[in-house]
């Protein structure tokens, strides 16, 4: 089916629904180098006014990657809450969109009907909305989950605390443990991404997260980032294991790439499951997704970035997960060219997140060959916080020398819960307070005494 809009003496024709999606988009660089971009601002007002008038029900109606070969759109349509649905009071995205921003439309209710809503609709409306819509929606929506502590209650931020070494050294990576912890970080998980998926490796990191864990009895969860399958034979090996980790994308194509299915994925979660080792809560997933991951693997099927990398999300949400986590700006500028649309991604990713009941969290962060600088990772930073996030990254010095990228840092997260009234989250911050790192107040001690009460109690 053909959608058409007439602007003055133009009209443009938009020849199916991923064509009329991928028009509405605001600017980005992923979505010119794949061709789907508006070929002109007016073309994309265009698309944006009759994705204004299109009813929810076409879009459930329509499959972008045909199911019988795709199990992520199998997924999704399997998923789907038409009851939930029924209780939107809206019938066309516009509608949805002002329903949304209404002061009566409240965070429970919001939460109430997300499995009514499909990731194609919530692509679908975040086109039409300026930023501050994202935000002021985003704001509202409280997805808490748990594992060892509570991550996403208002009023809180959980950070990773990330500690990478380029050669996986146990006392780069001790060091970088205890500068984050006495900068308050690490509720969210302390999250390692290994320099090799040698197994062996593997399980050495983790007994070494687990030792330390145990050792200041933290109340947080820890993290290999390896392949989903090495971390399946780590729990079969009996090695400590509390979260599994994996990048997924929004189709079939983009999740073959990355080595990974649907069962694999559930036979992870039911072994991860049974560890039974959280004690607070039993979410024991991680995932991480990122727009332009399905364009560099030539599997987007025609779709534009933003709305295949929701169709994640709705992958996500089938597990329950304790984390997800957009690494909005790691791909690069062929993806997301410059500060300006990081921001906009990182917005849009969290919105449409939180809205479809996802625990979001989203690394701020960029390439050195993007025109970017940390200015602008400041400004989503802070954007983020005011919407609620449930968490970001603690980057020793916000350089990943493993990764080769621009992140956040411990002080940045310090900064967003100063300026903004969060704190960490309640099981870790009675920790901190207990082990004499802050006070009651939650303000600090000075950076030596920090160190010296955690290091002078037991030695790593």
């Amino acid at each position: 089916m053909a959608y058409k809009r007439s602007i003055g003496v133009h009209t443009y024709i938009f020849d199916t629904l991923a064509d009329l999606l991928a028009r509405a988009t605001p600017l980005r660089s992923g979505d010119v180098l794949a061709g789907v971009a508006a070929r002109s601002e007016l073309e994309r007002v265009a698309a944006q006014m009759v994705l204004a008038d299109l009813p929810l029900r076409e879009i459930i109606a329509t499959d972008l990657i045909p199911a019988e070969i795709d199990e992520v759109t199998r997924l999704i349509g399997e998923t789907h809450d038409a009851a939930a649905f029924r209780r939107i009071p809206a019938t066309t995205v516009g509608d949805f969109r002002n329903w949304l921003l209404l002061d009566t439309t409240t965070g429970a209710i919001l939460r109430d009907i997300a499995r009514g809503i499909t990731p194609e609709m919530a692509a679908a409306v975040s086109k039409i909305m300026r930023n501050q819509d994202l935000i002021a929606v985003a704001a509202k929506i409280r997805n808490v989950t748990a594992f060892r502590t509570t991550i996403g209650q208002a009023g809180r931020l959980a950070v990773r605390l990330q500690p990478n070494d380029p050669v996986d050294s146990p006392r780069g990576i001790a060091a970088q443990i205890v500068d984050g912890l006495c900068y308050g970080c690490g509720d969210a998980v302390i999250g390692i991404n290994p320099a090799g998926d040698n197994p062996a490796q593997v399980a050495a990191l983790l007994h070494m997260l687990d030792e330390i864990r145990r050792q200041y009895d933290i109340p947080t969860q820890s993290c290999v980032l390896t392949h989903v399958t090495t971390t399946i034979e780590a729990i079969e090996r009996g090695v400590p294991v509390d979260l599994v980790f994996q990048s997924i994308g929004g189709s079939q194509a983009v999740n073959d790439s990355f080595g990974v299915n649907i069962s694999l994925l559930r036979e992870a979660h039911d072994a991860a499951g049974q560890l039974r080792r959280g004690t607070v809560g039993d979410n024991c997933m991680y995932f991480e997704t990122g727009q332009g991951s399905a364009l560099s693997a030539d599997a987007h099927h025609g779709l534009d970035q933003q709305t295949i990398e929701v169709r994640a999300y709705g992958l996500a949400r089938a597990f329950s997960p304790l984390l997800v986590n957009t690494v909005v700006g790691f791909i690069g500028p062929e993806y997301l060219y410059d500060g300006k649309q990081i921001t906009r991604a990182g917005l849009e990713d969290h919105f449409c997140g939180k809205l479809l009941g996802l625990p979001m969290g989203v690394d701020v962060c960029y390439t050195n060959h993007a025109e970017a600088d940390q200015d602008d990772m400041d400004n989503l930073l802070t954007l983020l916080g005011v919407a609620g996030c449930n968490f970001v990254m603690g980057v020793a010095g916000a350089d990943d020398v493993m990764l080769n990228y621009q992140s956040t840092s411990f002080h940045d997260a310090m900064y967003l819960r100063s300026v903004l009234g969060l704190r960490p989250a309640p099981e870790f911050e009675r920790w901190l307070i207990d082990m004499g790192l802050f006070n009651g107040d939650l303000r600090p001690m000075d950076g030596p005494r920090r160190a010296e009460k955690l290091l002078g109690m037991k030695s790593l």
